[in-house]
């Protein structure tokens, strides 16, 4: 039987698991502190009553994203789009601009330069959408200044909250667990679940709802993180060959391994993506229509878009279902190239059994890959639309939809794998230290 091990490998095999932990802990800590720092300048009974104007617009995906910060206007109520909107159009301008395509093969150094890039892409985004947001707040009257007075320290707060998000997240991914930038979406989704419990609980005692329903919604949201977690792990596992090779007098043998295909391999992108066009123009129709009682024509047409693209009718979830599709088949198509993929495995002497190396190849890869994004993209759909649907029937509210859901349950995922990660390769690394030193073990 094993002994127990004692000394430096026993505390350094969990200190460093420790230590990231804490500084995730505290890294996240600090993200919910500043959600709650205001912006100078800003009215809160009128920032109040305008959410309270424009439920189930845009506002209510940005403020579950930046948990409850936009909805407390706070230091950092842009949140983390602006980064996560630079870097997709880094990745878009990857596929199209040479040098970017060139950068992204050129090992760590194109990584840094990439991710340089990507921070200013975000710096940009972020003084473009804080003037935009400092701007409706003065049309709509929440300010207590106007002019630069209110402008200068407004944007330049909102600005270095956003780039404080950002390289919190980078922070996070480099010393702590996880991938950074996810874990701040996530910290901020589960940010709001007392408030939804609070509010579940008054529905109930209000008679807006039942009890019975409501315990039917958790085990029918039970089944939809169960039926996520297993298409997230499920994979299309296709065979692939090494020929024999000969290097000097070396004879290296032939070897069978597989190259791992994912069901759903854009994430939760897609369902960001559709819920942020589809929801922009109910919000702008709330918005100019509110601000503009004279506006005629044009405001007639801004509301009846917004009460026809609202969450829940049926035009708005024939668009969403369409534009998730849509965009898995895009996302996908970026992040996998089925001709990139045939090349390498070209060089290094694989091959497909059966499939002729080259171009065969890749339309055989690029035949499964539409396969799999289309059952990809119809489980994203369903778990999106689904609380939709039931939203009338049980009452619950809105940012206790599928796109969180499906966050939420991603991020738990990747987490426990980097975890897991961490740990098996510190049993590894206590393994040869053993073996090198067996005075650690207990005697």
């Amino acid at each position: 039987m094993q002994k127990a091990i004692k000394g430096p490998a026993f505390r350094q095999k969990y200190r460093e698991i420790i230590q990231r932990m804490l500084f995730l802990l505290g890294a996240l800590l600090v993200f919910r502190l500043g959600a709650h720092v205001p912006v100078p300048g800003i009215n809160p009974e009128r920032l109040a009553q305008l959410f309270e104007q424009n439920k189930d617009t845009i506002l209510s995906l940005f403020n579950m994203f930046s948990g409850g910060a936009l909805e407390r206007m706070s230091i950092l109520a842009l949140g983390i789009m602006p980064y996560i909107s630079a870097s997709i159009i880094v990745q878009l301008m990857a596929t199209v601009v040479p040098s970017l395509e060139s950068l992204k093969k050129e090992g760590e150094a194109g990584k840094r330069k990439i991710n340089q890039y990507t921070r200013q892409g975000t710096l940009f985004l972020g003084l473009v959408q804080a003037i935009g947001m400092c701007a409706g707040l003065q049309s709509q009257g929440i300010t207590l200044s106007t002019g630069l007075s209110f402008y200068v320290p407004a944007v330049t707060s909102l600005v270095a909250g956003t780039m404080f998000l950002m390289w919190l997240g980078e922070q996070i991914t480099e010393r702590g667990i996880g991938n950074g930038i996810s874990m701040i979406i996530f910290a901020g989704i589960v940010a709001g679940l007392p408030g939804i419990v609070l509010q579940s609980v008054e529905s109930i005692q209000q008679g807006q709802s039942s009890l019975i329903g409501l315990l039917l919604l958790g085990i029918l949201s039970l089944a939809v993180i169960a039926a996520v977690i297993f298409i997230e792990k499920a994979q299309r596992r296709i065979p692939v060959n090494y020929a024999q090779k000969q290097q000097g007098r070396k004879v290296f043998t032939a070897q069978q391994t597989h190259l791992p295909l994912k069901i759903n391999m854009a994430g939760v992108i897609p369902a960001i993506f559709a819920s942020s066009l589809l929801l922009f123009p109910a919000s702008l129709g709330q918005w100019v229509g509110s601000a503009d009682p004279n506006a005629g024509f044009i405001k007639r047409f801004l509301q009846d878009m917004a009460l026809v693209l609202s969450p829940g009718q049926p035009l708005y979830l024939v668009l969403f279902g369409g534009l998730i599709i849509f965009f898995c088949y895009f996302y996908t198509a970026l992040v996998f190239s089925p001709k990139e993929v045939s090349e390498n495995l070209k060089r290094s002497g694989a091959y497909v059994p059966g499939i002729r190396p080259g171009d065969q190849t890749a339309r055989y890869l690029d035949h499964i890959l539409n396969r799999l994004t289309f059952i990809g993209a119809i489980y994203i759909t369903v778990v999106c639309l689904m609380p939709m649907v039931l939203q009338s029937a049980f009452g619950v509210p809105f940012h206790l939809g599928g796109t969180s859901l499906l966050i939420v349950v991603v991020v738990v995922m990747d987490f426990m794998a980097q975890l897991q990660a961490h740990l098996t390769s510190h049993q590894y690394e206590n393994q040869s230290l053993m073996k090198k030193s067996p005075s650690l073990l207990n005697k």
